[in-house]
């Protein structure tokens, strides 16, 4: 009997002559059997498993939210440090990763429930279906994200309203052309592949790269005038809240 991992493993050797409709379907259905609760090992471990992912699904959606925002923003910080040469043992801004954190945990129950009303509204996993999933994603749910965490992650630092929306004006264009480049090629694995319940999970992997992006165009605006022409806007939420 063949092992998860040799199955896993499998996935990578499709012969290339297969079609691509049934090359994608057995892809799919060798995802979702990676994915599945763990058929060996302590029974606590598959209820621990099937709980994660079943009753209490939201809780697991928001915690690893946040716990993934968190490791952008250190990984942003550290990106920070070495660009202006500070020495290697520098200390992290805890305030702003506590920030970023909560930004997180407020993303969470929004992944959660948009990709469900998503699944109601389009059910199926057809090609056809995924490119409008994809669409919608793009058109309706990246602009919200962008604008909730902007606004979000100002106001925690201080920020006044104003100032916000000055900064969503200034930022706006390069986190959703970045969006672009980004989300439609993982959209469509997160859509046509797994199953619903691994969709927030399988993104917030994704985000934890991405949000090592967010947090530097939040708190840095050199990118943003490369990618835009524009200096930076002269009033902007705090960068160290500490200093207010």
């Amino acid at each position: 009997m063949f092992s998860r991992a040799i199955v896993c493993r499998t996935i990578v050797s499709l012969p290339s002559r297969i079609p691509i409709n049934r090359h994608l379907n057995q892809l799919k259905w060798k995802l979702d059997y990676c994915t599945k609760p763990p058929g060996e090992g302590p029974p606590s471990v598959r209820r621990l498993w099937k709980l994660l992912f079943g009753r209490y699904l939201l809780a697991t959606n928001t915690v690893t939210s946040g716990l993934l925002m968190l490791v952008g923003d250190l990984a942003a910080q550290k990106i920070e440090q070495r660009q202006e040469n500070a020495p290697p043992d520098s200390s992290y801004n805890g305030r702003r990763v506590f920030n970023m954190t909560l930004v997180g945990l407020s993303q969470g129950p929004l992944h959660h429930y948009l990709y469900k009303w998503m699944d109601v509204l389009l059910p199926g996993a057809s090609v056809r279906t995924v490119f409008k999933k994809i669409g919608i994603d793009q058109v309706v749910i990246s602009p919200i994200f962008i604008i909730t965490y902007m606004y979000s992650a100002g106001l925690l630092e201080g920020a006044s309203v104003a100032a916000c929306t000055d900064e969503l004006r200034h930022k706006y264009w390069t986190i959703y052309l970045a969006d672009w480049l980004v989300w439609p090629p993982t959209q469509f694995i997160n859509f046509y592949l797994l199953s619903p319940k691994y969709r927030v999970l399988y993104i917030n992997g994704i985000t934890m790269l991405y949000n090592v992006f967010l947090c530097y165009i939040k708190h840095n605006d050199d990118l943003v005038a490369l990618v835009t022409g524009n200096p930076a806007t002269e009033e902007k939420p705090p960068t160290n809240p500490s200093h207010r």
